[in-house]
């Protein structure tokens, strides 16, 4: 995303979400958390779960369509946190981003995928020789889109990589003028479900499954308790979601604006898990870190122990 775009759409999501968010009470003696979302993400499943009630601080949203985006948004510090996946949280790292990763998640990978139209000839990675395939550049399905080429022996320049947001690349595949897409939940569950896409190949084996909450160094600083509490009660979300995944998957369609049963099959096939930030995390992350070096994405080895903080333990 050119650096002139990204400022457009970082004031467009600002602004909406001063105009939808409601107004802060006692400003003067509440503090802050600058949230940044995705779709689907965090905001949804706090609210569902009833952990948005009797705050002891105000949450200021802001909504974007990829991670690409929310990390630049932390890199310029106009939120202080946010959830992104392994990929873009290191291709934002090896660019300079002054953030860590202060909590993880997994989820099954299913769902991180490259698409293809339901009347596609294509039948597997071998397939897409030669042919378009759209993703965030640096997101989870780029990554997810090399790895499946490696799988079979094949390279980046052997396929025409297109770099569009997921409006877009829904959009390019649904009129054909790309042949595949590299994406991710939700937006692989709402394509099947709306039944104009197949999953051509899944994440399962090519990706790690791991999601962060990342936070700017300051607010890791100044903002240390707050973090924690909402770690906390990300966590306590996940659980009682789990507990009642009708239940949620109806508030989550409601909220992101999706059919219900979209929002189920993404909940339900994902199976999130938050977990500590261990040896096993860090060794995947980088993994993941030397396999962009690879491939080119970044120009340095990152030794990825640097980027995260440890000091946020799950609760009992």
């Amino acid at each position: 995303m050119q650096r002139r775009q990204f400022h457009q759409l970082l004031t467009a999501s600002l602004a909406a979400s001063a105009l939808s968010a409601p107004a802060i009470v006692h400003a003067q003696t509440r503090v802050v958390l600058r949230a940044g979302d995705q779709k689907g993400g965090l905001r949804a499943l706090l609210d569902a779960a009833g952990e948005l009630k009797n705050l002891p601080y105000d949450i200021q949203w802001t909504e974007f369509p990829a991670a690409a985006p929310l990390a630049e948004a932390l890199n310029a510090a106009a939120v202080d946190l946010g959830p992104i996946g392994d990929a873009p949280l290191l291709f934002s790292l090896a660019a300079g981003s002054r953030v860590k990763a202060f909590a993880a998640n997994r989820s099954d990978a299913y769902g991180t995928a490259i698409l293809v139209a339901a009347n596609s000839p294509l039948k597997d990675a071998s397939s897409l020789k030669g042919k378009s395939v759209a993703t965030n550049r640096g997101s989870i399905g780029h990554f997810v889109t090399l790895k499946a080429l490696a799988s079979v022996g094949l390279k980046p320049e052997d396929i025409n990589l297109r770099f569009l947001a997921p409006p877009d690349a829904k959009l390019a595949l649904t009129q054909g003028s790309v042949d595949a897409w590299a994406t991710w939940e939700p937006y692989t569950a709402l394509a099947e479900t709306e039944g104009h896409a197949k999953v051509l190949v899944n994440g399962r084996g090519l990706w790690s499954g791991l999601s962060f909450l990342a936070a700017t160094d300051a607010a890791l600083k100044d903002k240390r308790e707050l973090l924690k509490d909402f770690h906390q009660r990300a966590v306590r979300s996940q659980l009682w979601a789990s507990q009642h995944s009708s239940e949620f998957g109806a508030s989550l369609a409601r909220i992101i604006g999706i059919p219900a049963e979209a929002a189920r099959l993404q909940f339900e096939r994902r199976q999130t898990r938050w977990q500590s930030i261990d040896a096993q995390v860090v060794a995947d992350q980088q993994r993941t870190a030397d396999f962009y070096l690879d491939a080119g994405l970044i120009k340095q080895r990152l030794d990825v122990r640097a980027t995260f903080d440890t000091g946020f333990a799950l609760a009992a």
